[in-house]
């Protein structure tokens, strides 16, 4: 067992989350260890929009040891809301026009690789086809990691991130694991040439469709040569609809819609639809273990926002703060961080999501297309605003539109 290679962090999935925080642990002069259960690229299912801010976070202006242009397929600055594929709105994401907010889309097989390679250039040592089978805590703290199909790898560390999603190895191993409310989405990559199909069928352009899935949304997300066409359930309702009969079905008539609504050409024997279980925040939970030296970060923390179901922006942001926490010694304080970063926040979205979901046809109406609110979203995407802020406004807002449409119902002559 001595004989064994030695790393200061062991890190599980080369996702966001797991490759930012060992690029911040080997430029740190860390010895780390990155394992990806995959051969890179590979195939990840998500819709893959993130705001632009991510590029101030994983600094690549200042870097400059990755470029944005290799992986960035869109840069959209407007969003289109439909109800039921009717009352369309086309809506700004900034209220003036040379505001800088906006989201990218990705591939997150383009993306997750860039990632995991600027880890390795920094020194990291990328261990790919090597899934996380077995965690062992050992005398004077220490953690032996075993990987691989028949276990054929295996290493001591100081201390193991967990970044290796929803049911992730590295909770379940550890002690960690705690079952969440997942959401249940599904998507497709779609062949487009951009010219073609509906007039509002733009590069730039962000749709997203809130009355066909009762208790979710669907989407259609622009890419290089082709779109991402998804759909899902969120909160209590996810969690029911993974176990129903005909949810994949339903699911994938919903994403054939959005494309007869767009006007996309396919096949739909040629569609290849991807399913995955998005964990949304339920509340805070302990994301270290007793002496802190095995933390959780992204998808296996829990940090897919209840209200918009997005995660890779979160996931970098808890894979740099767990980095830096092993980097200073203060690992100990890893759950109070990533809570003070996002309890309040995420609970007021958890609020405001089942509120949303409960009524959505006044949330639409008397929310989603106010002029505002496409901004309002935009902002709280890129963590320019926070859901605090607006969760109780909107609340007695859309109440109080609801309350007088109830009243007027009840005058006489009233139609």
């Amino acid at each position: 067992m001595s004989d064994l290679p030695w790393y200061d962090v062991i890190v599980a999935g080369a996702g966001p989350a797991g490759c930012t925080a060992a690029w911040e642990l080997a430029r740190n002069g860390k010895k780390v260890a990155l394992l990806e259960k995959h051969a890179l690229p590979r195939h990840k299912t998500c819709g893959g929009g993130m705001p632009m801010v991510v590029g101030d976070l994983l600094q690549f202006k200042e870097i400059k040891d990755i470029a944005p242009e290799a992986f960035v397929e869109a840069d959209t600055r407007y969003m289109r809301h439909t109800f039921d594929f009717e009352q369309p709105c086309l809506m700004p994401m900034n209220a003036e026009e040379n505001g800088n907010v906006s989201l990218w889309m990705v591939q997150r097989s383009l993306f997750d690789y860039a990632l995991a390679q600027r880890a390795q250039k920094a020194g990291a040592d990328l261990i790919q086809s090597m899934p996380v089978c077995s965690v062992d805590t050992l005398p004077n703290k220490k953690i032996s990691v075993t990987a691989g199909r028949e276990g054929e790898w295996s290493a001591h560390c100081a201390a193991l991130i967990g970044a290796d999603g929803a049911n992730g190895v590295v909770a379940r191993k550890t002690g960690l694991y705690e079952e969440r409310t997942c959401a249940i989405a599904m998507e497709a990559e779609v062949e487009h040439t951009w010219g073609e199909g509906h007039p509002e069928l733009r590069r730039d352009v962000v749709h997203l469709e809130y009355g066909v899935v009762k208790g979710g949304y669907a989407w259609v997300f622009p890419k290089d040569n082709h779109v991402n066409v998804g759909a899902g359930f969120f909160n209590q309702r996810g969690a029911a609809a993974r176990k129903k009969a005909g949810t994949r079905e339903f699911l994938q008539q919903v994403i054939c819609q959005y494309l007869d609504v767009l006007q996309i050409k396919y096949k739909k024997e040629d569609l290849i639809f991807h399913a995955h279980p998005l964990p949304i925040w339920s509340g805070m939970r302990r994301l270290q273990n007793s002496d802190a030296t095995v933390l959780l970060a992204g998808d296996a923390a829990g940090l897919v926002n209840p209200f918009f179901g997005d995660g890779i922006f979160h996931a970098l942001r808890s894979g740099q703060t767990a980095a830096k926490c092993l980097t200073d010694g203060t690992a100990q304080q890893y759950t109070r961080q990533i809570a003070d970063m996002y309890r309040d926040n995420f609970d007021s979205a958890l609020r405001l999501s089942k509120f949303f979901y409960q009524w959505p046809v006044f949330c639409y109406r008397f929310g989603v297309q106010r002029p505002s609110s496409t901004c309002t979203a935009a902002r709280l995407l890129c963590g320019e605003a926070v859901f605090g802020d607006i969760t109780d406004r909107v609340i007695k807002r859309v109440r109080a539109a609801m309350t007088h449409r109830q009243n007027d119902a009840r005058k006489p002559g009233h139609k």
